[in-house]
């Protein structure tokens, strides 16, 4: 829930083991413990999606762990997160938006040995839309005290006997019955692909093929959807920035229209789901279904710029659940 950075402090000073989300303004007065923090300020707030620089949202740690590490990782050291990450247990990252560790987890992640054998989950830190590119958003290792800006923070958790960690995605995208879109490079930008086979340039194809861009383009991993968001399209250059990137070899398609977003994800939210350990959402969910003032069922937490789950995830909402064994 939305509190405010007095009632945050006096719970960290509790021993309280926290996920925060919040201004840099607020984060950066915090006092050292036993938490991790991004910049954002946006959040699904128990009355509904809301927009706030004057509180913290905190989502405390359940009595269901046994113990926890919090840890920094550099670029080069983002492939042990998946080592480092316990058997028993589970794995929050948060990494800095449009930084060159964000880039990095984005594009390699999906490769980095045993990632899906553990239960890793996150976000991607933000800032206000109207800063972006006059503030860096930041991560915060609330143990060190550090401020970061090309670093991943993550906390480990080791669960208590019996318990055990399930990730959950709710993704409202399908993927729609048009062209068959490939790509031949990796990567967040594009410059041609291939429409059913024929080579073209993607920027012309979009513009020409008049696609709906706040749709994103869905592959399917063996029956699950995978979203990759549209940022933006460079008519002059013929390229196409995107919020995640392509894969080689992988089949996309351009998502089915969701018509009406609240009634699309109750009807997807799993049956009998309780207040999850961990939850996120993506800020284009936010700002394309107009989720400010609507409650997106008992789920809450930050609005971001990107979703961990195991990889980087666009337009979808995340979660981590504790159950017994």
């Amino acid at each position: 829930m939305l509190m405010t950075t007095q009632e945050v402090v006096a719970k960290i000073k509790s021993g309280a083991t926290l996920y925060l989300a919040g201004d840099e303004q607020l984060l950066a007065q915090l006092p050292k413990g036993n938490w991790i923090g991004g910049t954002i300020p946006y959040f699904m707030d128990t009355d509904g999606g809301t927009f706030s620089q004057d509180k913290i949202f905190v989502q405390e740690q359940s009595a269901q762990i046994a113990s926890t590490v919090i840890k920094n990782y550099g670029i080069d050291a983002l492939p042990a997160i998946a080592s480092d990450s316990p058997d028993d247990g589970f794995s929050i990252v948060i990494i800095p938006g449009m930084s060159a560790a964000h880039a990095r987890y984005a594009e390699d992640a999906p490769d980095y040995p045993g990632l899906f054998m553990k239960q890793i989950v996150g976000w991607i830190a933000g800032v206000d839309l109207a800063d972006i590119g006059k503030v860096a958003p930041k991560v915060y290792n609330g143990v060190t005290g550090q401020a970061l800006l090309d670093q991943a923070v993550v906390l480990h958790a080791t669960l208590l006997p019996g318990k055990m960690a399930v990730v959950g995605i709710v993704n409202l995208f399908e993927q729609g019955d048009g062209d068959v879109l490939r790509f031949e490079t990796d990567g967040f930008t594009v410059e041609n692909c291939l429409v059913n086979g024929k080579a073209k340039n993607f920027a012309a194809y979009l513009v020409d093929s008049e696609v709906d861009t706040l749709l994103p383009l869905v592959a399917d991993y063996h029956g699950e959807m995978i979203n990759v968001s549209l940022q933006r399209i460079d008519s002059d250059t013929g390229k196409v920035e995107l919020y995640a990137p392509v894969f080689r070899g992988v089949e996309y398609r351009v998502a089915k229209p969701v018509t009406n977003y609240i009634e699309a994800f109750t009807a997807r939210l799993p049956q009998n789901l309780a207040q999850p350990e961990f939850t996120c959402n993506c800020i284009l969910n936010y700002l394309y279904s107009g989720l400010e003032g609507k409650r997106t069922g008992s789920l809450t937490g930050p609005v971001t710029f990107g979703e961990i789950a195991y990889q980087l995830l666009n337009q979808t909402l995340v979660y981590l659940q504790v159950r017994d064994v």
